[in-house]
């Protein structure tokens, strides 16, 4: 009974562990490192490819082409959004730019995106992990992300412990003991009928 309860107590903390290590780094260090920004899906224009509440990566590139989905702020309002990039041509003032739309909407976006208006392109997005995002401020996010480090930390730290209680276990159990019967060793008591002397 108590092996059942500890491994299912071992299964629990693994899977936390887990769930937020790879939340920190699919949402946090992976774009760190990339020099990629994370954003959250606040609609569903771009359904069913990217829900809503998802977390979307997006990443600088300098060659935008059609199919590709981008993060851009829109210019009537300063809006970030994300969509796909359906057209690539030339604004009326003949610089480059996009024809975005989004892949649940019937039209394409009013107003064209120019290179600079553009953020990146989506790397990868993780569904429902926006909404966490969503849910926590900054100093929480801050927060959120220093906490699931400290539980790494200390989650490595307890299975370094394991792992040297379990070896001195093993070297304890395993250590050799002499153990001789004593019969083969005690001489004959002379009070026994074998040893016994006759005065």
């Amino acid at each position: 009974m108590r092996r059942a309860a500890r491994f299912v107590r071992q299964t629990l903390v693994v899977t936390v562990v887990v769930l937020a290590g790879a939340a920190l780094l699919v949402g946090v260090v992976v774009p760190g490192l990339a020099g990629a920004v994370p954003y959250t899906v606040l609609t569903g224009s771009m359904a069913p490819a990217i829900p809503v509440g998802s977390l979307v990566v997006a990443a600088p590139r300098e060659a935008v082409a059609v199919g590709d989905v981008i993060t851009f702020q829109r210019s009537r309002d300063g809006q970030v959004v994300t969509h796909r990039v359906v057209g690539v041509g030339a604004s009326t003032d003949g610089r480059l730019a996009y024809t975005t739309r989004g892949d649940a909407n019937t039209v394409a976006d009013l107003d064209v995106v120019r290179p600079e208006q553009v953020h990146g392109v989506v790397w990868y997005h993780v569904p429902h992990l926006g909404r966490l995002a969503v849910l926590l401020t900054g100093p929480q996010r801050q927060a959120a992300v220093t906490s699931v480090a400290a539980l790494l930390v200390g989650y490595a730290a307890w299975q370094v412990w394991q792992a040297r209680r379990e070896r001195r276990r093993g070297a304890a159990s395993s250590a050799v003991t002499v153990s001789v019967p004593g019969a083969a060793l005690a001489s004959p008591d002379p009070r026994t009928a074998e040893g016994r002397r006759e005065p």
